[in-house]
């Protein structure tokens, strides 16, 4: 998995490719609790995202509850396979998809 980040100011910007999985999914834990200090809108670009597992959504929802106290968060460009795993598991319910 690639991870990009693009700050700009206090909106950052996280497009992933490849596969957010069990093996991928502590890379970006720990890339987001270094990056998400000052973040008002976190913004989640999946345009490139094949496939996220259960880690994969974990990590999600601990950005989620971190940005509920600092600002907004939003998931785009999410794949038809993805967007099912979202509703399947109640995501479209927590996170906000666009």
């Amino acid at each position: 998995m690639t991870i990009n980040k693009t700050l700009n100011g206090s909106e950052l910007t996280i497009s992933l490719t490849g596969r957010l999985d069990t093996t991928t999914a502590p890379q970006l834990d720990d890339e987001l609790k270094t990056s998400l200090e000052g973040v008002e809108k976190l913004s989640f670009d999946f345009s490139g995202l094949e496939y996220i597992s259960s880690a994969g959504l974990r990590v999600l929802l601990s950005a989620q509850k971190v940005m509920n106290k600092q600002g907004s968060m939003i998931v785009k460009n999410v794949s038809e396979e993805i967007s099912e795993i979202f509703e399947v598991t109640g995501f479209v319910d927590i996170l906000t998809i666009e």
